[in-house]
């Protein structure tokens, strides 16, 4: 059966960290796989990454960060819930466990995210074209609502909702990450009433989590978009995204937020992701699929409760997870 039409942004994370990842995405986007960027303003190439963003005319979004390396925000300058005693963000888990227990102050939040979309502006002349959240961070409970409320104040219409169908049923993920996903894919629904509140728009579907680093393959994709898409009339045109982590490997001590690279943007994944992606055999697929790559911004993606499409592909989503 033929699949439902689908335009897809393929957005390459963490632009900005190390120049050799950097490299690795730009050549990415040259290649026309690649269609998306998101920036991190603390990574250690964040300045360059913003010239390679002006010279190759990249579509660049802002990649939230509350989790790892230093701030940009009025937090680096003292005593805040967001950092450990050594100046620097919780990390992954580490900002989790702190929102969950209630010992992070959104004020605070708001203001690092302000700073970060401020910084932003400076770095490339511009709002940018979408803000999502390293390692997810932006729909975290109570965090997602402050996220929302800037967004809506700089004027920011598109953000990242990582809720992938299926994901948790992807028996090649390894137990942790498949935990994670979980998590993540709760979070992501329970963001949806503050992002929707505040005018935020997102694809219709999203894959990426289970085809991150080694798990990257043309057959994998294809099969999260199928996931994703499965029950979806036919001829019916959707969005979707995949969130790709592409780049030569970073090598110590270039790169980082701060804190050198960490173990995830060192490893022979990241290259591995880079050869799929450059390499014809998905984007052939995908073409023949019937599936066409293009940037966030040329998308008329809309909220739940506009009508089709969003309103087709989330309602399974929305529904109360099994206690």
């Amino acid at each position: 059966m033929a699949r439902p039409r689908v335009r897809l942004v393929v957005t390459a994370d963490d632009f900005g960290y190390c120049p050799r990842r950097d490299e690795g995405i730009v050549e990415a986007f040259l290649a026309g796989t690649v269609t998306s960027v998101s920036l991190l303003v603390n990574g250690a190439a964040a300045e360059s990454a913003a010239e390679l963003a002006r010279r190759h005319a990249i579509p660049t979004g802002l990649h939230a960060n509350l989790s790892e390396g230093r701030p940009v925000g009025p937090a680096r300058h003292g005593a805040s819930t967001l950092l450990s005693s050594k100046g620097f963000f919780l990390g992954k888990m580490g900002f989790r466990e702190a929102v969950a227990a209630g010992d992070v102050a959104l004020p605070q939040v708001r203001e690092e995210l302000e700073a970060q979309l401020n910084s932003f502006r400076e770095l490339l002349g511009r709002v940018p074209t979408h803000v999502d959240g390293h390692q997810h961070v932006h729909v975290l409970p109570g965090v997602c609502q402050v996220f929302a409320e800037a967004l809506q104040a700089y004027g920011v219409r598109f953000t990242r909702l990582p809720l992938e169908r299926g994901v948790g049923s992807c028996a090649w993920l390894e137990a942790p990450a498949r935990a994670f996903a979980c998590a993540v894919e709760r979070d992501a629904r329970a963001a949806v009433g503050p992002f929707s509140r505040h005018g935020l728009r997102w694809t219709d579907a999203f894959v990426g989590m289970s085809t991150c680093g080694r798990h990257m393959s043309a057959h994998r994709v294809s099969g999260a978009l199928a996931r994703a898409l499965e029950g979806i009339p036919v001829g019916h045109a959707l969005t979707a995204e995949l969130m790709a982590h592409p780049g030569y490997p970073s090598v110590p001590p270039a790169g980082g937020c701060g804190e050198g690279p960490d173990a995830f943007s060192c490893s022979w994944e990241r290259l591995h992701e880079l050869r799929v992606l450059t390499a014809p055999t998905l984007r052939a697929r995908l073409a023949q699929e019937g599936v066409q790559l293009c940037a966030l911004d040329d998308l008329d993606s809309k909220r739940p409760g506009e009508g089709v499409p969003c309103e087709a592909t989330l309602e399974p989503f929305l529904e109360p997870s099994p206690s």
